[in-house]
């Protein structure tokens, strides 16, 4: 008792295994036994891996069937304990502890021959139970030789001799609530460790550790050995010679195999045992076959289910009475079988062909003849399908007679299998034998239930599986993760297949298991003669229970042959609907319609009964409905008295969601990815507008809506293509139905992109899957193939400023082998909630596919997928009756009649009940009621789907008509949506929408479905598929009922899913509950699915706080009790009839009670409060009640019930009490009048199904995920190979993406079969093609149009640069207005510029926060300079400018003409650069500087090398006199830092393509960086000791390299006979962030401005370098762009003028050979050198008739320095906030120390605290600080006065001037203690004297006597906060006496 038989040795013979499953099936107790084949063998088996095998117990312990019992689930009822036992978990009945952790250090006595073993309990997990148990009952360690049975001791209480593990399981309280069995619950071998303690040691093996099945059924031991013999000898191969026996070798090793295959969840590989040379076609014994008398013994590997048959016979133990003939007595419309299937479409027209291994053909003339009438006398029309051999010919009646090739194609594709393993060896792997394949057929249509149709799926991945089983080791030797494995070594010989002569038996012992379901007939000599013996059965009725007849023919001459003759009802229409086309089924179901073929259904329908029919009732009602006619309703028209509006409605589809924004940067990514890859096949900044066209499918509803999405986006208006778009009739040129009359709009759109070169136009695809006919295979005047023929034409393709995007929720089709867009190019939805955190703050849920299906297991509640079992077996009766008209007309016609009836019920006619479902009055309660209870009269949808136009017509005329006829016509509206056409509604609805939407428009008539929210109504939504059409958020019932079963793929049943789609706001006033299940699956970017997350629970309502304990049967039948709650709660007018006691138990109450939480329990309610569950209850069951339901329309009885029940459909709780606790305070505060529309916009809508379109979805899959991903993606794709694995749960969208690409080819008739890659490339993606793919109804044309508008925005802003433009600063309205040149002049002259005297004052706005430089002609205003924080650039005013053709660009500049110039031209490869060393001296440094050059090959002829070792001289210079037009003469220097991608560097449209020198100056460790980025530009690298520098190094060796350069040209150039003069001196200096330049046209005449124009610099350049006596210029410079330059009033316009240069010099380094940049500054060092530059006595010239616009750019630069805290002894240093004023301390003081430059920090501490450190100078303008040859920023508030020490320098009159203090910065020996005395301080004024060591500040302070004038204190000495090793600065304070 209670022990099962999976212990025992596995080499039992298989009738017995048999033959004891099928006495288990019988004495269980259910009313319908398993399949005997189903149990045995297609059982999920979760076997462990080699990586696992040793893994821990939790996986052991959450298997729940985990036992090899074939028996069903049995419940089971513990025996109770005796009287005063105890019952504690973990102890025995007699009260001793049995936990290991109790006993592990207590000395037990264990009997010889019995182990301890460890036992788990259920309700105590976390520990182990202690037993002893004969180790004869246990398995050994391979899993082997456990006899059957147990014997065990209680180490507790020391009780022995338990015989029965169940008396033992009683007595240790396991408390089990399932049959009690030894390998459930013994788990674990118990082991001393070294310390002595009792241990957990390994797992008991119940199973064997390689690779078998499991088998569910009770297998009996095949004899009294008990399965203790050792191996025998060896025995020759061969069958084995018994009389009346038939020995199989290899055949047990192939059908063991098969039948794990069999198993639905994919069998991960095994470990194996280290002996490979006993491995032996995947299995463990030897080749050589055992002897009969030794088949118990063990063998060593997988286990031979079925064994080696000795006897055909019955067993001879516990099967007496069993025979041969006798069958199962399982009842085959009920059987409870496990995964759902239905039929495939096949390719229609594709070739047959006869698979491998097939017969020859047969002799000439072999036919078969159909009888007549055969469909009229068996009421159904076969199907064979072809199997192996040729099919004979069929005549006479074939028309009769299907044929199909799909299950011969399945086979040819299975002897394919071995291939993808052929190519990494030469040792063979035999293929499935065609016996395997036939019997593999049979075991899997013995296992179909009565309403499943064979999968081909299915079908495959068995012969998958059993291939793999069959040869796992040699599977092993060949990893398919390697490209390049190693040769396997050679192996053994594979055991002998399973013959012909064993075929038959096998088959009919499998086939007996299902009765009648399946036959096998094996005595035709031929497939001819078989046939001929089907169809006599067929007229004979013999075969009315049967569903498949499986021929076997062995002919001696033709081989084997076999098909599959399918003669059940269901499967035979379902098959022949199956192998039509959609389209051709709807012209079935239109020539059915219009022929009157449907005149006997109709009739049939219009009957009720004997003595009634349905219009006579429909009549009656009528006549009740006019005779209340008087009564007043609820829904009078508006002219009435004013009734209260609703306050409650509210329209939200076209708002923009942050996730819609995502996606859209998500698609703007990716379009700039395309520009930025090397292809250069989006040139992006070469578009400067955006124009696009949007195609949708031939639906007029899709047409309307995406133009109204569009008319409300706002794109239009960022695009400007509005200007003349007025109305929405205008929108309409913007999207374009992808029909005949697309045709022309594509070709306009074609040749406005070759007109409009610089326009990108942006050619949508919506809903892309629709319609993916090849053009080549489409008919004349077809419409299929036209999308190919316009988006896939070679103008499109070809285009270079036309990009494809496609959008879809089923991007399947486009993701095949053949597919034109790149993997890359995919952008997938986002999920909006990670870890329950919303992502985007949009607080909704999306609810799509996985959430419905989740509802189904989640037992939250109700689930809202379903399917109506009332409405199938209904449906199911009359297709029996009706076997020739299409299974469509049918179930449609049933369905109208349901709606039908349930209307008339909810008018009065009760007793109709019986004639309708629960679930269509539910339905129709709802759609009634809904009205009633708003003031405004909103209500729900119903969409019925019909995809048949003519029944959709049908169905919409007599759904009106009842409606009419029974007084609801302005209760709802029956709305038919035709794709064809638009919508109508009544004039009643029409006017009530115009009020709830607030239309003013007298002819306004809604265009979308959306534009119904809130309408009570019910949409038949016509069509072969869904077109894109959107929902409305009213949507509460999805009736798919009706759809098409017989086209099982994935995209044709998810896109009929999506209709269902919803977004479910999570708002905080419901933060309280979950809203939702799980995210969406099909969009989420880390999982396809999240179906298995059990803690978010599926919840229906908002409103719902608790879960309810019970789960509920998914069934229509099951939900009677709640379908009539919800009926009652959504209808306040219906009364239900009065109960039947006899018909209602208490178990039902507390169903109800669960259901509805407002209701108290049962055991405590009274009396007085049950009679309204009680009447909910009796609505359903009682057939016809015994009092009629009350009219709708009885106003007497629209009064509110107490509270609001209808909030309580589908709202469970925990339990009853609870939720009738807890609900009372909600029914207080919610008003009897709510909105019940407003109420449930937060429940997505219930779907109903089709029974076997709900078993295929809700049917697991061996991948953990829906079987629906397992199914054919699209009917136009076909599956690479049958050798494929499944869709893995982990997979995101993208990996699914790959496994489609990899495992799907397009059929010949899809549009990307042509699409094959060329010789020599692995694919043929389109470079501008975008796929985006989310689920249905997410918001993915929202999306896209906002990508539009991005897009848009981006190319002006790639157009556009932000310009500073600033007004000049610090002009004085005191100066004289003096012209010295012509206002026209061109070229300065040097005479006039000598006369022009220097402007000392700085104008540059970007310097307004720095220390005014003293002016006699200057004079500030009162109020004095604004202080301005460090960071004031970033503040600074800029303007949106266009590029101009002659801009400088960053690096994601791209085009055709540039492109050689940035170095990615196949002729200059990167690492065509060499390096070179250039060195030369300088005196300020001390020693010689080492530079290095990257020159690539192609800059090689601006340099000189040396002959001989090729060595760096010099960069050759021109000559003065040297011109070309298209050359510059200057070479040009950028110094750059931090801006490797945004400097702008690329001059090549600047330059206007002249030939020029640019160098890059860069710091050593951003050379490489710097290289990536620019290859073909020239590089300076500085010195590794400069990479802390601030700009003044970068500028003192440029300036010092270009002298000593130009030193070494002249030296070269004499040698040629040039004079040293006659080489060019200039070079230009030019920051990285220059732009543009401009030219100002100025009259000659008049003198007046004119207009500024953009120029190229190479304009700028040669007019500057053409200029007369130009080499006697020290500096020329342009003027700074700024908008308003010329309109400042009071100042003249003058051509040249004398002052400070910034950001693009033309420095003449010969002339400034005497005055060096700085080369420790990091501000101001441009200042500073002008002034120095000025006071030498050279010219400085601007031209500012040109100027340069400089571009913001907020990354790196000089100026981007960082503060930081010195660490002592680590290597990193932390950024810190130090105020100023601690960037100096006292000298040998404990200061923290900073880790930043000592002159940076001497800078910045000067420009923040000077006005502090010169009290007397600031804001005193009259009294600057006298600065001695130098230049530092004092900050805004003290102005300095700058003096040079010089010899012959030129200065500023300072007579009579006092100074408020004096700055000694680095005085070097041309200042001396005379050369201060000419200056004269005011008392009190400070002294700053800077050096650079405290030796030279005390050297400096005597010898220029400075302690004559000025006093000091020791306290007055600072340094700079650097530590000693980083050498600070030191200066000294003092004050002049």
């Amino acid at each position: 008792m209670g022990n099962s038989y999976a212990g025992q040795l596995h080499s039992t013979r298989f009738e017995e295994v048999l033959h004891s499953s099928i006495e288990a099936s019988l004495r269980s107790n259910t009313v319908v036994p398993r399949p005997v084949f189903s149990q045995l063998y297609l059982e999920a088996e979760h076997q462990p891996t080699a990586q696992n095998a040793g893994r821990a117990e939790n996986e052991e312990d959450d298997e729940e069937d985990g036992s090899e019992s074939n028996s069903p689930p049995i419940p089971y009822q513990m025996k109770p304990p005796p009287e005063g036992s105890c019952t504690t978990d973990g102890f025995c009945q007699a009260g001793k502890d049995l936990r290991l952790g109790s006993m592990a250090t207590e000395c037990l006595e264990v009997p010889p021959g019995f182990l301890l073993v460890g036992a788990k309990s259920p309700s105590i997990p976390d520990h182990i139970l202690v037993c002893a148990v004969d180790r004869r009952f246990l398995p050994d360690e391979r899993g082997r030789n456990a006899l059957l049975g147990f014997a065990g001791n209680c180490m507790g209480c020391g009780e022995k001799g338990f015989r029965y593990f169940t008396e033992f399981s009683n007595h240790i309280n396991l408390k089990l609530s399932t049959q009690p069995k030894k390998q459930k619950h013994l788990k674990y071998h118990l082991l001393r460790n070294a310390q002595g303690l009792l241990v957990r040691g390994p797992l008991i093996r119940w199973r064997a550790t390689d690779n078998r099945v499991r088998q569910t059924g009770a297998v009996v031991p095949a004899g009294p050995s008990g399965g203790e013999d050792p191996l025998s000898a060896p025995q020759p191969t061969g069958t084995h010679t018994h009389p009346g026996t038939h020995t199989l070798s290899g055949t047990h090793t192939h059908a063991a195999s098969a039948l794990s295959a069999l198993n639905t969840d994919a069998a991960p590989p095994l470990h194996m045992p280290d002996n490979p040379h006993a491995l032996t076609n995947g299995n463990h014994c030897p080749p050589s076959q055992q002897p009969l008398q030794q088949s118990g013994a063990a063998t060593y590997g997988r286990p031979s289910v079925i064994g080696t048959i000795t006897n055909a016979g019955p067993p001879k133990k516990r099967h007496k009475g069993w025979s041969p003939e006798s069958s199962s007595t399982s009842d085959a419309s009920t059987k409870a079988t496990t995964t759902a299937v239905s039929g495939t479409r096949p390719d229609n027209g594709a070739p047959v062909t006869v698979s491998q291994g097939s017969s020859p053909p047969l002799p000439p003339g072999e036919s078969v003849t159909v009888p007549d009438f055969l469909v009229q006398t068996c009421k159904l029309q076969p199907v064979i399908f072809t199997g192996h051999g040729k099919l004979p010919a069929l005549c006479g009646n074939s028309a009769e007679v299907l044929v199909s090739p799909l299950l011969q194609a399945c086979y040819r594709s299975s002897q394919a299998l071995p291939r993808v393993y052929e190519q990494y060896g030469a040792t063979p792997i035999q293929p499935l034998s065609t016996q395997m394949q036939i019997l593999l057929t049979v075991y899997y249509l013995v296992q179909l239930g009565p309403h499943q149709m064979p999968l081909i799926e299915d079908l495959e991945q068995i012969f998958m599986r059993s291939w793999r089983e069959s040869h796992l080791t040699e599977i092993r030797q060949y990893p398919q993760t390697h490209p390049h494995p190693q040769m396997p070594p050679q192996l053994p010989g594979l055991p002998q297949p399973l013959t012909p002569s064993q075929l038959p038996w096998l088959a009919r012992l499998a086939a007996s298991s299902s009765g009648e379901g399946v036959l096998v007939l094996d005595g035709a000599a031929s497939l001819a003669e078989g046939l001929e013996d089907v169809f006599l059965r067929l007229m004979e009725g013999r075969l009315a229970q049967t569903s498949y007849v499986v021929l076997i023919c062995m002919g001696k001459s033709q081989g084997l042959e076999s098909c599959m003759v399918v003669t059940g009802k269901h499967q035979c229409r379902a098959l022949a609907e199956s192998m039509l086309s959609p389209g051709d089924n709807l012209k079935e179901i239109s020539y059915e319609i219009y022929s009157g073929m449907t005149t006997d259904l109709r009739a049939f329908f219009n009957s009720l009964g004997p003595d009634e029919d349905m219009e006579g009732v429909l009549e009656k009602a009528s006549v009740e409905s006019r005779s209340h006619s008087s009564l007043p309703s609820t829904q009078e028209s508006a002219d009435d008295s004013p009734k209260p509006a609703c306050t409650e409605y509210r329209v939200e589809w076209h708002e923009i969601r942050a996730i819609q924004l995502a996606v859209a940067r998500k698609l703007l990514s990716h379009v700039c990815a395309i520009a930025d890859s090397s292809t250069q096949n989006l040139d992006l900044g070469s578009f400067d507008k955006v124009e696009f066209l949007i195609c949708v499918p031939p639906s007029e509803v899709t047409f309307q809506q995406v133009i109204l999405h569009l008319w409300n986006s706002g794109v239009l208006q960022e695009l400007g293509l509005d200007q003349e778009v007025l109305s929405l009739q205008q929108v309409e040129q913007y999207v374009v139905k992808l029909d005949q009359e697309a045709v022309g709009r594509i070709d306009g759109l074609i040749q406005k992109s070759k007109m409009n070169p610089y326009t990108l136009f942006i050619l949508v695809h919506d809903h892309a899957h629709w319609d993916l006919s090849s053009s080549h295979y489409s008919g004349g005047g077809s419409r299929e193939g036209l999308v190919d023929s316009l988006l896939n034409c070679r103008q499109i393709r070809d285009a270079p400023n036309i990009l494809t995007l496609h959008v879809t929720s089923f991007p399947f089709a486009l993701q095949t082998q053949y597919t034109r867009i790149s993997p890359y190019n995919e952008i997938h939805w986002p999920s909006s909630f990670s870890n329950d955190v919303d992502l985007y703050h949009e607080k909704t849920k999306y609810f799509g596919i996985s959430e419905l299906l989740e509802s189904t297991r989640s037992g939250a509640g109700l689930p809202l997928l379903r399917f109506d079992s009332s409405f199938e077996n209904m449906a199911a009766a009359v297709e029996e009756r009706f076997p020739k008209l299409h299974s469509a007309v049918i179930r449609t016609q049933l369905l109208i009649q349901h709606y039908a009836v349930a209307l008339m019920v909810v008018a009065g006619q009760a007793h109709l009940q019986k004639h309708t479902s629960v679930e269509t009055l539910e339905i129709v309660q709802c759609l009634l009621g809904s009205a009633q209870r708003c003031p405004s009269n909103h209500g729900h949808m119903v969409l019925l789907r019909v995809a048949s136009p003519a029944l959709a017509l049908v169905a919409q005329q007599r759904l009106a008509h009842v409606r009419d006829k029974l007084g609801f016509q302005n209760h709802f509206e029956v709305v038919l949506g035709n794709p064809s056409s638009a919508l109508s509604l009544g004039k009643h609805f029409l006017e009530q929408l115009k009020v709830w939407m607030k239309v003013q428009d007298p002819d306004w008539t809604p265009r979308t479905y959306l534009e119904l929210e809130a309408l009570p109504c019910i949409l038949i939504l016509a069509g072969v598929d869904p077109l894109g059409e959107s929902l409305p958020r009213s949507l509460k019932y999805c009736d798919l009922r009706v759809i098409s079963s017989a086209y099982l793929q994935r995209t044709p049943l998810e896109q009929e899913l999506g209709l269902a789609a919803y977004l479910v706001k999570v708002g905080d006033q419901d933060a309280r509950a979950p809203a939702t299940a799980s995210d969406l699956s099909e969009s989420d970017p880390d999982k396809l699915s999240s179906t298995d997350n059990e803690e978010e629970e599926v919840v229906v309502e908002a409103l719902l706080h608790k879960k309810r304990k019970r789960v509920y049967s998914h069934d229509s039948d099951c939900l009677s009790v709640s379908s009539c709650t919800s009926i009652n709660s959504d209808l306040p007018g219906l009364d239900p009839s009065p109960p039947s006691a006899s018909q209602h138990s208490q178990h039902s109450q507390s169903e109800a009670s669960a259901l509805d939480p407002d209701k108290p329990p049962p055991q405590s309610q009274p009396q007085s409060q049950s009679q309204p569950q009680a009447q909910a209850q009796t609505q359903v069951q009682a057939q016809t009640p015994p009092h009629p339901l009350p009219d709708i329309r009885d106003p007497g009885r629209a009064a509110r019930p107490e509270g609001d029940p209808s909030t309580a459909q589908r709202r469970p709780s925990k339990s009853t009490s609870s939720g009738s606790g807890g609900s009372s305070s909600t029914r207080a505060s919610t008003p009897r009048q709510r909105c019940s529309w407003a109420r449930n916009l937060n429940r997505p809508p219930v779907v109903l199904l089709p029974r076997a379109v709900y078993q295929v979805l809700t049917a697991p899959d061996a991948s953990g995920l829906p079987k629906s991903t397992a199914l054919l993606p699209h009917p136009s794709v076909e599956w690479a190979s049958s050798f494929r694995p499944l869709l893995s749960k982990m997979m995101t969208c993208t990996e699914q993406s790959l496994y489609y690409r990899q495992w799907t080819v397009p059929k010949p008739t899809h549009m990307d079969r042509s699409n094959r890659a060329p010789e020599g490339r692995a694919d043929n993606f389109h470079p501008r093609r975008l796929l985006l793919s989310g689920p249905p109804q997410v918001g993915k044309t929202g999306a896209y149009l906002q990508f539009l508008g991005i897009l848009s925005r981006m190319l002006i802003r790639l157009m556009e640069v932000d310009i500073y433009d600033e007004e000049d600063i610090n002009y004085s309205e005191k100066l004289p207005l003096v012209q010295h040149h012509q206002a026209g002049v061109s070229w300065p002259s040097m005479d006039i510029m000598r006369t022009m005297a220097f402007d000392y004052t700085i104008h540059d706005p970007k310097y307004e926060g720095i220390s005014p430089i003293y002016s006699t002609e200057y004079t500030p205003s009162e109020e004095g300079n604004p202080r301005r924080q460090e960071d004031v650039y970033l503040r600074r005013r800029t303007s949106r400018i266009k590029l101009s053709k002659y801009a400088a660009y960053n690096t994601y500049h791209h085009c055709e003409q540039c492109h050689q110039y940035m170095g990615f031209n196949p002729r200059y490869q990167l690492y065509e650069s060499t390096l070179h060393t250039f060195t030369f001296s300088h005196l300020l440094l001390g020693e010689e500087i080492q530079l290095y050059f990257i020159i690539p090959k192609s800059k090689e002829h601006h340099f000189a090398f040396s002959q001989s070792g090729g060595q760096l001289e010099s960069l050759r210079l021109p000559l003065v006199s040297d011109w070309n037009p298209d050359c510059i003469k200057s070479p040009i220097f950028t110094p750059t830092t931090g801006r490797h991608e945004h400097g702008l560097f690329n001059l090549y449209h600047a330059m206007d393509g002249a030939s020029h020198l640019h160098i890059l100056v860069v710091k050593e460790y951003e050379m490489a960086v710097y290289k990536k980025y620019w290859p073909n530009h020239i590089m300076l690298v500085l010195p590794t000791t400069f990479n802390g520098a601030g700009i003044g190094a970068a500028h003192f060796l440029i300036k010092e390299l270009s002298y000593h350069n130009l030193e070494l040209e002249r030296s070269r150039r004499v040698e040629h006979g040039s004079r040293p003069h006659d080489v060019w001196p200039f070079i230009i200096l030019a920051d990285d962030s220059c732009v543009m330049w401009n030219a100002l046209d100025v009259d000659p005449k008049s003198g007046s401005i004119g207009t500024e124009r953009n120029v190229s610099l190479k304009q700028v350049l040669q007019h500057m370098e053409s200029s007369a006596d130009i080499t006697q210029y020290g500096l020329c410079g342009l003027r700074k762009w700024s908008s308003r330059y010329g309109n400042q009033t009071g100042r003249h316009h003058e051509p040249f003028s004398r002052g400070h240069l910034h950001d693009f010099l033309l420095l003449n380094v010969d002339l400034t050979q005497n005055v060096q940049y700085n080369q420790n500054r990091f501000t101001c060092d441009d200042v500073d050198f002008n002034l120095r530059a000025h006071s030498a006595g050279l010219l400085v010239c601007r031209f500012n008739n040109f100027s340069v616009m400089k571009k913001q750019i907020t990354i790196g630069g000089y100026r981007t320095f960082i503060v930081k805290t010195k660490v002592r002894h680590k290597m990193t240093d932390v950024p810190t906030t130090v105020q100023p004023s601690q960037y100096i301390c006292a000298p040998d003081s404990k200061h923290t120390f900073l880790s930043t430059p000592a002159q940076l920090l001497l800078e910045k501490y000067l420009q923040h605290t000077s006005h502090k450190l010169f009290p007397l100078s600031a804001r005193h303008y009259s009294h600057p600080v006298l600065s001695v040859d130098c230049y530092l920023n004092l900050g805004p508030e003290v102005t300095v006065c700058f003096v040079s020490s010089r010899p012959h320098s030129i200065n500023l009159s300072t007579s009579g001037l006092l100074f408020g203090g004096l700055l000694l910065y680095f005085c070097d020996s041309f200042v001396t203690p005379g050369f201060l005395k000419k200056f004269h301080f005011l008392k009190g004024a400070t002294l700053c004297v800077i050096c650079p060591n405290r030796s030279a500040l005390r050297q400096t302070v005597v010898r220029l006597e400075l302690e004559d004038e000025w006093r000091f204190r020791l306290s007055d000495e600072f340094q700079t906060a650097n530590a000693k090793e980083d050498q600070p600065l030191f200066f000294l304070t003092g004050k002049h006496i």
